[in-house]
């Protein structure tokens, strides 16, 4: 999956879940990033990257049924070239 095709926050799959996108401060949909992480312009937390990937492992354990180390290799691959972090 290209990197474009997800939230540049969270990594988030943006292009099935359409009505998930975050909003502009103009009230546009936010092509960028997803509800959870964009509201109104802002980010709606302040997280480092580290917690991010962080607060994935567990979720991608779960629905995923794969190992902690397996999870956390794919947020690293992931997470690090996103918008939010590159800018930061």
């Amino acid at each position: 999956m290209k990197n474009e095709n997800l939230c540049q926050s969270c990594g988030m799959d943006m292009v099935e879940y359409k009505e998930t996108y975050g909003t502009n401060a103009d009230g546009s949909l936010s092509e960028a990033y997803c509800q959870h992480c964009f509201a109104n312009g802002k980010f709606i937390e302040e997280i480092s990257m580290s917690d991010m990937i962080g607060h994935w492992i567990p979720h991608l354990v779960e629905s995923k049924s794969i190992s902690e180390e397996d999870a956390r290799k794919q947020m690293d691959a992931i997470i690090p070239n996103l918008k939010r972090w590159k800018i930061t």
